[in-house]
């Protein structure tokens, strides 16, 4: 069982002067999607009202064959509204009611089973919310594989020290963190985003991964060398960047778990990983991601179509050497 905690809520996208689309997302709900779709037992919990935009969000959670141990409450659906620009990036304002009060009393109970916990984005910056995540992760860190993204919201916690205490009060106890360039070079500003990374990994985190966009990603572990290692993504037509972090990250854990890194002795299995073994994670990373930047919304790929498409970037390249 993979459980993913954190916020669900709808995103309106506006591009130029086309119709606005509304999607269901939230950085942990695509995450739980993603996983789901590659053929994971996922356990969503979150929250979201008895309205249009939640109805939008629990059948989308449904669809993807996620599990929902934690219903819709009375309270508004959050809702996140993003501009594009002309590359497809995208800028967001929020309309947040975050809060696990419904899994607050529950949390033993609904992590028993799980053998990955994966945390995140503004599920564990925003109170009161943020401490049930903090917690969930405490009681889950002994049994089970913890990856953490922070994916930093500054228009939602503008103060870069409180963002970066409230980072490094999961960082300390993840096995697995992912973050962008951009989060950490704003959570660290005094530092390179390198020397950022290993710090993390001093800290006791077992692979850390950083998103760089068209440059690709950079990930460091204990076995994989001194220097980290690089891969460059695929090219491919950007329809929106919308989901493509949590596509990513959906797949990097994917990609741990079917080598067996999850469960009580995940930290073993990350310390084993070669500088191969992690350029290998990293490719479905990219192609999940890559696959996510050609369609509208946060809209990941099945394992089937994740597959198919490393299938032809393998023979794509046979063919060129």
């Amino acid at each position: 069982m993979l459980t993913v905690i954190g916020e669900a809520l709808v995103d309106i996208v506006k591009k130029g002067g086309e119709v606005p689309r509304t999607h269901p997302g939230g950085s942990p709900l695509n995450v739980a999607v993603g996983l789901s779709r590659l053929g994971h037992r996922t356990r969503f919990i979150g929250r979201y009202g008895r309205d249009e935009h939640g109805n939008v969000i629990d059948e989308h959670l449904r669809d993807s064959g996620v599990e929902l141990p934690i219903g819709p409450d009375d309270e508004p659906t959050s809702v996140a509204e993003s501009e594009l620009d002309e590359t497809g990036a995208a800028s967001y304002d929020f309309r947040l009611d975050w809060n696990l009060e419904a899994a607050r009393d529950r949390l033993g109970e609904l992590l028993a089973e799980t053998d990955l916990l994966h945390v995140g984005s503004i599920g564990a910056m925003l109170e009161p919310g943020a401490s049930t995540v903090v917690e969930a992760v405490r009681q889950a860190s002994p049994h089970a594989l913890i990856a953490y993204d922070p994916n930093c919201r500054p228009t939602i916690i503008p103060d870069s020290s409180e963002a970066r205490e409230r980072a490094e009060s999961v960082v300390t106890s993840a096995d697995v963190v992912k973050a962008s360039d951009e989060d950490l070079l704003w959570l660290y500003p005094h530092r390179t985003v390198e020397e950022s990374a290993r710090a993390w990994l001093e800290a006791g985190v077992g692979l850390v991964v950083v998103t760089r966009g068209e440059w690709g990603p950079w990930a460091i572990s204990r076995g994989s060398g001194g220097n980290g290692v690089r891969l460059q993504p695929p090219r491919v037509e950007v329809s929106d960047t919308v989901g493509a972090g949590d596509s990513f990250m959906a797949a990097l854990l994917s990609a741990l778990v079917d080598r067996g890194i999850c469960g009580a002795r995940s930290r073993e299995g990350l310390d084993a990983l070669t500088a191969e073994d992690v350029q290998d994670v990293l490719r479905r990373a990219v192609v999940a991601a890559a696959v996510t930047v050609s369609r509208k919304g946060a809209d990941s790929p099945s394992r089937e179509e994740l597959e198919e498409y490393l299938k032809r970037e393998k023979e794509n390249e046979n063919a060129g050497s």
